[in-house]
Order: C-alpha cells, then sequence, then structure tokens
C-alpha cells in the first residue's frame, strides 16, 4: 500500500475535509470513526506481522483511541437525536 499526501478524488484542502467530516450527524461521524478505527487496527496488524513492532504498536493505540472517540460521538447522538429534525 501506498500512502498518500491527499484524499483521492476530493478536491478540498485537509482543513476542508476535517470541516466535512466534523459536520457529519453523530450517527454517521461515529460510524466514519468506526470505520477509521478498523482500518487502522489492520494497517497495524500488517505491521506486526513485518515485525515493525514500534509502529504497530502506535497503531493499535490510535485504533483505541479512535474507538473511545467513537464512543463519546455515539453518546452525544444520544443526547441530540431528539433535537434533530
Amino acid at each position: 500500500m501506498i500512502h498518500k499526501d491527499e484524499v483521492e478524488n476530493y478536491q478540498g484542502s485537509m482543513e476542508e475535509l476535517a470541516e466535512e467530516v466534523g459536520n457529519l450527524k453523530y450517527d454517521a461521524l461515529a460510524n466514519f470513526l468506526a470505520l477509521l478505527s478498523e482500518k487502522i487496527e489492520k494497517d497495524g496488524a500488517k505491521d506486526a506481522s513485518r515485525g515493525r513492532i514500534q509502529l504497530a504498536g502506535n497503531l493499535q493505540v490510535c485504533a483505541e483511541k479512535l474507538k473511545e472517540a467513537q464512543s463519546s460521538i455515539d453518546k452525544a447522538w444520544i443526547i441530540s437525536e431528539p433535537y434533530m429534525k
């Protein structure tokens, strides 16, 4: 896998992308964070299998933090959902 500097098929800046993702409804944002966590976790597993233990460990920590963020956003969704139209 080749890691890129930009998101393919997205013409905006990283700042604009952060705004777009941040503007998602909280349930959609939680889903995105779950998917991103899974992706990072898979990358970490691949690096671990290649003996890149330090890299794999840091990716695992990142995946765990993303899961924590997902949990917090899930809670925010439960609070805000009754007020959504």
